[in-house]
């Protein structure tokens, strides 16, 4: 009883409210609240009952209140390119900036960020003005088509995982020799 006084005094969630529950697993879209239960539906269409009194002691994550998503990225470059990584890190904080799904009053970094094994790093930081999921996920596309484009316009490629074998001039590689009974 006291849980469910909690969510109708708090109301950290409303009917409809996608919520989740990162310590407890619970995920999904809230149905019905109850005195006793919340019916949440999973995203595989799954009921599930919790009692309120598990919302009293979990943490609830409500992204249906936020007001921005966040892009986080980090795009790695081949090591040949690195003369290049001031001018892509630029042109792409220009384009977020001007990008019209892009929130430019939020924090934007576009920066440098490490030498990685296979490439040097940098990362994309910023925030889009929609929190629709499927709209979001369209922006994100767009956004990482356009910095592959930038790459390529400064002669540069994106890295992918790669290995240099470093053979000292003292080894000799040999063909193998013939296999007995056939010619060449």
């Amino acid at each position: 009883f006291f849980g469910g006084l909690m969510i109708y005094l708090d109301r950290p969630f409303a009917v409809g409210d996608w919520i989740r529950s990162p310590d407890k697993e619970i995920e999904g879209t809230v149905e019905h609240i109850g005195w006793r239960t919340t019916r949440i539906r999973t995203f595989d269409k799954r009921p599930l009952y919790v009692p309120n009194s598990v919302f009293t002691s979990i943490a609830v994550e409500n992204p249906q209140r936020m007001t921005h998503r966040r892009i986080f990225e980090t795009i790695g470059i081949r090591y040949d390119d690195i003369g290049v990584m001031d001018a892509i890190t630029r042109d792409v904080r220009n384009m977020l900036r001007e990008h019209p799904e892009i929130d430019a009053s939020q924090t934007l970094m576009v920066n440098f960020n490490a030498f990685g094994p296979s490439s040097v790093d940098f990362f994309v930081y910023c925030f889009t003005h929609t929190t629709v999921w499927t709209r979001f996920h369209e922006i994100k596309q767009e956004i990482l088509l356009e910095i592959a484009r930038i790459i390529e316009n400064h002669g540069a490629e994106i890295a992918f995982p790669t290995r240099t074998l470093h053979i000292p001039e003292a080894v000799q590689v040999r063909p193998e020799p013939d296999v007995a009974g056939e010619e060449t």
